[in-house]
């Protein structure tokens, strides 16, 4: 087993004995960005230890560049239309915002964008906002502002935690079977966790999947 699968075994082992209460508690709607709950401070240190132990280990990029390149993705969501924007580097997801996509309450974007990039500014007072830009298809710049502040904070929340197991090279195909083993009282939220599940699974390399295919193998002759 490699050092990367090592790491995410043991972070699914963390977030499994967190336990599906305080969870919910971590991943809460906060204030603001400066407030976090004891439960979230906890998880987070939680995983900061485990994963610096590892950081000799393998590369990981911890300051993220002002521009990304971004895949677009949609999927449904219940009844509801969504969309996700999958921040990559050097072709791997590093982040991924997910929201409505409606043109009152949501994110009205064209049938035809595809793809962009997710810009990073930093205001004044240290808060952050991301904006998407995209070319339509006359070829003009068009910039979606604040993709943070057009999202339900819980869903936020999640997504903010998916992008930190992203960012340290977690396999995708476990960030995919820990995406997809949330199991929450919000069924909304239970069938959005599907779809980001299905978003990210387009980025799952042949290889990755001959390699958890051995896995699989490997676990049940263990058995």
């Amino acid at each position: 087993m490699s050092s990367v699968q090592t790491l995410s075994k043991a972070i699914l082992g963390i977030l499994s004995e967190y336990g599906e209460e305080r969870l919910k508690k971590a991943l809460a709607p906060q204030a603001s960005e400066t407030e976090e709950n004891e439960e979230r401070r906890e998880l987070l240190s939680l995983l900061d230890n485990e994963i610096y132990s590892y950081r000799p280990q393998f590369e990981i990029t911890e300051k993220r560049p002002i521009s990304l390149e971004c895949d677009v993705v949609k999927f449904q969501n219940k009844k509801e239309k969504w969309v996700a924007f999958v921040g990559l580097l050097d072709g791997y997801p590093y982040e991924i915002f997910t929201g409505v996509l409606d043109d009152d309450d949501g994110i009205a974007l064209p049938k035809t964008v595809t793809g962009g990039y997710i810009i990073k500014h930093i205001e004044p007072d240290g808060t952050k906002r991301y904006d998407f830009t995209f070319a339509n298809r006359r070829g003009y710049k068009t910039t979606i502002e604040g993709l943070s502040e057009r999202f339900n904070k819980e869903y936020w929340n999640y997504a903010k935690l998916i992008s930190g197991i992203l960012r340290y090279r977690m396999p995708l195909t476990n960030v995919i079977k820990l995406v997809s083993s949330l199991q929450l009282e919000n069924e909304n939220i239970n069938t959005w966790a599907n779809g980001v599940a299905r978003a990210l699974k387009k980025y799952v390399s042949d290889e990755e999947e001959c390699d958890d295919a051995i896995a699989k193998d490997e676990n049940r002759n263990a058995e």
